[in-house]
């Protein structure tokens, strides 16, 4: 069992040459006991993203704050908190911020999707 607070946790910068101003911290994980999927939550500052990839498992976003996009197979959708998403295995996508304050988002991906 686990409870903790977001703030708590330290952020690490994704390392992709691809990606600009974007961190990651693990919430929940097989340390904590859920031993089939991890719970993340990725933060984008401004002007930031993802680095554009495609893997063989799909993952479910949900956004906790600020604005930006999700492409997803070549289209590109505006979203904001309480936006949620369901990416498919094998599909083409990246995470934008459009806004001023730090987009943040829940990114929950099977265990072999984190790395």
């Amino acid at each position: 069992m686990i409870i903790d607070n977001i703030d708590n946790i330290k952020s690490k910068k994704v390392t992709s040459p691809d990606a600009k101003n974007a961190f990651m911290k693990v919430l929940v994980s097989n340390q904590e006991g859920w031993d089939d999927y991890v719970m993340r939550v990725v933060e984008v500052e401004e002007n930031g993203y993802t680095p554009r990839h495609k893997h063989p498992w799909p993952h479910i976003n949900y956004v906790i704050q600020g604005k930006g996009s999700i492409m997803i197979a070549g289209k590109d959708t505006e979203v904001e908190k309480g936006s949620f998403a369901f990416v498919p295995t094998d599909n083409l996508h990246q995470y934008k911020n459009n806004g001023k304050e730090t987009f943040k988002f829940i990114c929950i991906v099977p265990k072999a999707g984190h790395k």
